[in-house]
């Protein structure tokens, strides 16, 4: 997908994908993981999520990678932080506390840039790039990170009823996606009652699933 599609669904607001609330994955199965405080975590494709927050609020540090400069704006003013603004590469580095949001293009990224990356927490970055971007994405975490674990949550449905983003991952492709990896379902619930635009997309089935990475 084109960068201007995200720059001007930021621009008119259109983040039904952003929660008002820590996700309730992150804050059961984070813990289960076994990274020491103090390691740091890359999220991918991070907008303003809370979960950010969160996993600093639990002691971790957090590199978040996002493409819109008003999501990065937008998260620290909204959590009343005052951000140092620095350059790295082919990224603006947004910094407070705990918390460094690198804006710009997820692919550009350097295995230098994430070489400190122990944890990957991914809860809207893989089900928001359609298919030839997922397999790209995936190979270049592959490449990239070190040795650690992390948290995937991806959706899977009859994705000819409803064009994405959220894009459907299949199990089977998560696996393949990740084949160095460790990858293990933690939990797989139908989620289908909670959400109306896939109802009336005529979707009957749209499972949510929670996995631990290890890579």
């Amino acid at each position: 997908m084109e960068q201007a599609f995200w720059h001007q669904k930021w621009a008119d607001n259109q983040i039904g994908f952003h929660q008002a609330q820590a996700n309730p994955y992150l804050q059961r199965y984070w813990p289960g993981l076994g990274l020491a405080a103090g390691s740091r975590v890359l999220v991918p494709l991070c907008g303003k999520s809370l979960d950010l927050a969160w996993l600093a609020g639990q002691g971790y540090r957090v590199r978040g990678v996002e493409l819109s400069r008003r999501a990065v704006e937008d998260f620290f003013q909204e959590q009343g932080l005052q951000a140092q603004v620095r350059q790295q590469g082919a990224f603006e580095v947004w910094s407070s506390g705990e918390v460094e949001l690198w804006c710009g293009d997820f692919f550009a990224l350097r295995a230098e840039d994430v070489a400190d990356c122990v944890g990957l927490y991914d809860r809207a970055a893989l089900i928001a790039l359609p298919p030839a971007m997922r397999e790209r994405y995936m190979g270049l975490l592959s490449r990239l990170l070190p040795t650690g674990s992390g948290l995937v949550v991806t959706l899977d449905y009859e994705q000819r009823l409803l064009a994405g983003p959220p894009f459907s991952v299949a199990d089977e492709e998560v696996r393949r996606g990740f084949a160095g990896w460790q990858v293990e379902e933690l939990e797989a619930q139908d989620v289908i009652g909670e959400s109306p635009k896939f109802l009336q997309a005529g979707v009957k089935c749209l499972v949510e699933r929670a996995y631990r990475v290890r890579f």
